[in-house]
């Protein structure tokens, strides 16, 4: 049997707060503008019901969400981040310098041998933190028939395959990763596969853009990615127990944190798309507020958004409804279309394909295939990964629900659920693919 742990100790665990997916920041920063007293609660599922810690795994887990409590950002992080991220404000950077998390008081944890995983709930911006200790736990001390040989090869294999064929995309592997340690070896690999390209391969079109975690963007001197996340909106639906308009609401806040154009990729199915594009065509904000704007004069969401995100459902189905959408606005940019759900090679060539000939700009957020894809040592079959979701439970004392545009990501309160999607006009889909439960099993 291998030894996951191979003796690094420097392997696990959480070492910065920035060891954390950029859209934690920027959320925490039009928090801190908006919403500073707002009280906020996570839910933990586990999707992948099967794959249970053990005891030993969960006093692991218990430890290291503990020693978070001394974790902090160091003045050179700061600096980084006010050179690198100039939509973070001042008045945030000094917030930043001086936060602590609080594990004792945040995160509720329990150990019951039939329950999912143990965590049970995980308040504040420990939630990202908590997703990659739950997975390093379980590939630690359950599943510990792998190692870690040939990770910066595969991951330069990888991002070769998709730069030769025109991709475009950014590593988003934080929350599933299979440790610290497996991530540092995947950003070597395709900051290598990037140096090759650009060296030898000077006709591709394909960029290897950045990383979602701000931690490695820092190490390995690439850009931060990311704007935002579905508890945006949810938590603001539910502060404001305005389902009907929270995603305008939403997107209102936004653009009054951070002006029109700023981190202006929309996420587009918190309570489904439909939704969304029936609030994307409402007037921006003004820049800088969040006063409606003028009809007639000021120009739409979908006009200043750069793009959409695209996280569930059937991506091909979702191409064809924005490429429509956009169509039916008369918005002749080449706006962008960030893919961002389960996906590997083969899928972004496909979708990147497609969204050429749809004449819009792909985009890709590659994440679970690039630092949990294993297979175990012993035998020749793929060590599968946890497939594990902390989401937003309730946002000042009001419970929050997300309906996504694969019926099986939908999480929240069933009764409040019920009530939404007759609020919002919500259809229900399934999509072929999305088995929640055995989403990397092949």
């Amino acid at each position: 049997m291998a030894n996951s742990t191979n003796g690094d100790s420097m392997a696990e665990g959480i070492y910065s707060l920035l060891d954390t997916d950029l859209y934690k920041l920027t959320m925490q920063c039009a928090i801190l503008k908006y919403f500073p007293k707002v009280h906020v609660a996570y839910s933990f599922t586990n999707r992948t019901p099967q794959m249970k810690l053990t005891r030993a795994a969960y006093n692991w887990l218990k430890d290291q969400i503990h020693k978070l409590s001394s974790t902090s950002v160091s003045d050179e992080e700061i600096t980084w981040l006010k050179k690198t991220c100039p939509y973070l404000c001042q008045e945030y950077l000094d917030f930043l310098k001086k936060f602590r998390l609080k594990p004792v008081e945040q995160v509720k944890l329990s150990f019951e041998p039939e329950s999912d995983c143990g965590d049970d709930a995980a308040a504040g911006t420990l939630s990202l933190a908590v997703y990659a200790l739950v997975s390093e736990a379980y590939f630690k001390f359950v599943d510990r028939d792998w190692n870690r040989d040939k990770q910066v090869e595969n991951a330069r294999e990888k991002a070769l395959k998709l730069l030769e064929n025109g991709c475009v995309f950014s590593e988003f592997g934080s929350r599933r990763r299979r440790d610290y340690r497996t991530h540092e070896m995947v950003m070597q690999g395709l900051t290598e596969a990037q140096k090759v390209a650009e060296s030898n391969f000077k006709g591709w079109t394909g960029k290897f853009t950045g990383t979602s975690n701000a931690h490695f963007a820092m190490r390995f001197g690439v850009a931060p990615i990311g704007t935002v996340a579905h508890e945006w909106f949810m938590g603001i639906a539910a502060i404001t127990k305005d389902y009907a308009n929270a995603n305008e609401l939403a997107m209102q806040y936004w653009t009054g944190t951070f002006g029109r154009g700023v981190l202006a990729i929309a996420l587009t199915d918190t309570f489904g798309t439909p939704a969304f594009l029936k609030a994307f065509v409402k007037p921006a904000a003004k820049s800088g507020t969040t006063e409606e704007g003028d009809a007639g004069k000021d120009p739409t969401y979908a006009q200043i958004f750069t793009g959409v995100r695209q996280d569930s459902g059937d991506p091909l189905e979702y191409l064809q409804t924005i490429k429509n959408f956009y169509q039916g606005q008369g918005i002749t940019d080449k706006k962008v279309i960030v893919f961002s759900d389960s996906l590997n090679v083969e899928k972004c060539i496909k979708y990147r394909d497609a969204t050429v000939a749809a004449g819009l700009t792909p985009s890709f957020g590659v994440g679970t295939f690039f630092t949990n894809d294993f297979i175990h040592a012993s035998k020749n079959e793929k060590s599968v990964p946890m497939n594990i979701v902390i989401k937003l439970s309730e946002a000042g004392g009001t419970p929050a629900v997300k309906l996504s545009d694969n019926q099986a990501k939908n999480t929240g309160d069933s009764e409040l659920i019920k009530q939404v999607k007759k609020v919002v006009g919500y259809e229900e889909k399934e999509w072929r693919e999305g088995d929640e439960a055995h989403r990397w099993d092949k």
